[in-house]
């Protein structure tokens, strides 16, 4: 499967992406990070109302072969929590840049967004 990164989005060089829509940031992890862990078997995330610095540690998702922090992409106030992952993190694999989003972010400082990756730049961190 040739893995994609939407030139849309930013990304961290911890493997998580952001997507503004409607002035929030929709957070999740990459096609690349997806297919890194494998089998995703447990989902740790913060609750609504939580508050986060850009690169504070903000969950955990766990698989078959490892256990990841998920980092802060741009600080805010967690809006939103995708609780239907909780209980199936399996479902992230079927499609990371949609459904398999984690959190909502109201950011608090959205000039933040200018320091994520572009997916050139991703792509290129990532050796390809």
């Amino acid at each position: 499967m040739a893995l994609t990164y939407p030139d849309d989005l930013r990304y961290t060089p911890s493997h998580e992406y952001v997507a503004l829509k409607d002035g929030l940031a929709v957070v999740g992890i990459t096609a690349f990070a997806v297919d890194e862990l494998g089998d995703i078997t447990y989902l740790e995330l913060p609750p609504v109302g939580h508050q986060l610095q850009k690169g504070e540690r903000f969950g955990t998702i766990e698989s078959v072969k490892a256990v990841s922090d998920l980092y802060a992409p741009v600080s805010g106030i967690v809006t939103a929590v995708h609780e239907e992952l909780v209980d199936a993190p399996e479902k992230i694999a079927e499609d990371p840049y949609g459904l398999g989003w984690l959190v909502k972010i109201q950011m608090t400082q959205p000039e933040e967004i200018a320091t994520l990756l572009s997916a050139a730049d991703y792509q290129a961190q990532l050796g390809g």
